[in-house]
């Protein structure tokens, strides 16, 4: 019987330097570090010769270099979409509270679900060189795309897995997420459906679960009767008024499946106000399994992202205590659960 061989550790990153802009754009490094110091006279020309090579190759300057013989810092940058979400305090407190005892810090940067402010976050975070990053979702423009490559430090994707990541990756399968719940509404009967996301098309995990849901529906002969999307946040009052505007269009809809919990549970007050027979007459179910919900009359439907333990097993792979002994090229599925409450009829 073949002995098992241990794994081969990943090839060293090597973060970029002055010298490689310099080969890149054809400039000495004396003058690259004037133009991204913004000092000294460099003509317009070159100066645009310049910043193009150090953003094609995804070059961040060292804010601290010569300051630390490791030129690095205890920190580990974590960005995410939004904090108003409920989603991602939980995914903050499973990282911080796996980082505790690591010596190792996280700091948090937001980007609105904007792939330019998630540039300009990564570039900021970068330039201190922390120890590690944890950003959220798969999708990211060429530039940050770039600088994530080429950090030399541990990169994790969270919350999707739907994708090529740059180096490790956390999360869940948002494409299996939307195809379940389309078979539990399915099992349960329901069969005129309708989909109401918010962030749409920028939060590419909810686009991911409408593609899930609706190969879901496909498979039993079914697809989406009406949608309704919003490209702001999510809040109850959205919910309502989202509700409000797709009953009122598509009054035969016997199945209602939101983006996430915060507009279901909008949803849900706006139907039971209007003396609707949930789930008899109308079905719902939403998307992360907060807390919110514990607090409603009724309770709503939902999926559980496994939300803090993303977190978790993130900042254990920036801290290198992940069980592997590597630091770098994981991947790490976890399975969402599906919450049925009583906002789906019993099949």
């Amino acid at each position: 019987m073949p002995v098992p061989q241990p794994p081969v550790p990943p090839e060293p990153r090597r973060p970029l330097t002055l010298r490689d802009v310099s080969e890149a754009s054809g400039v000495s490094e004396m003058t690259v570090s004037r133009v991204l110091r913004n000092r000294g006279d460099v003509s317009v020309a070159t100066r645009e010769k310049v910043l193009a090579a150090a953003k094609g190759l995804g070059y961040v300057p060292n804010k601290i270099a010569g300051a630390l013989a490791s030129q690095r810092v205890n920190l580990v940058a974590v960005v995410i979409p939004s904090l108003g979400n409920l989603v991602f305090p939980e995914v903050l407190a499973g990282v911080s509270e796996t980082l505790e005892d690591t010596g190792l810090q996280p700091v948090f940067g937001v980007t609105n679900y904007s792939p330019d402010r998630e540039e300009a976050v990564l570039y900021e975070m970068l330039s201190w060189r922390p120890s590690g990053v944890i950003v959220a979702g798969l999708e990211h423009s060429d530039a940050a795309s770039a600088m994530l490559r080429n950090a030399g430090i541990p990169i994790v994707e969270i919350m999707d897995v739907d994708g090529e990541p740059i180096d490790s990756v956390v999360g869940i399968s948002h494409m299996r997420a939307g195809r379940e719940m389309a078979r539990a509404i399915v099992a349960a009967g329901y069969r005129r459906i309708g989909f109401l996301g918010t962030k749409m098309p920028l939060d590419h995990r909810a686009r991911k679960r409408m593609e899930g849901f609706e190969a879901g529906l496909a498979e039993a002969g079914l697809a989406l009767a009406d949608r309704e999307f919003y490209s702001g946040g999510s809040a109850l009052a959205k919910g309502r008024e989202m509700t409000q505007a797709m009953l009122a269009r598509s009054p035969d809809l016997d199945f209602l499946y939101y983006s996430n919990d915060m507009i279901g549970a909008g949803g849900l007050l706006w139907c039971l106000g209007q003396g609707l027979d949930v789930p008899g007459k109308i079905g719902l179910a939403g998307f992360n399994g907060v807390d919110l919900l514990d607090g409603l009359p009724v309770r709503l439907a939902t999926m559980d992202a496994c939300r803090r333990e993303i977190g978790q097993q993130a900042a254990k792979i920036v801290a290198g205590q992940s069980g592997s002994g590597l630091i770098g090229g994981e991947r790490i599925e976890l399975t969402p659960r599906l919450q049925p409450g009583d906002t789906i009829r019993k099949a």
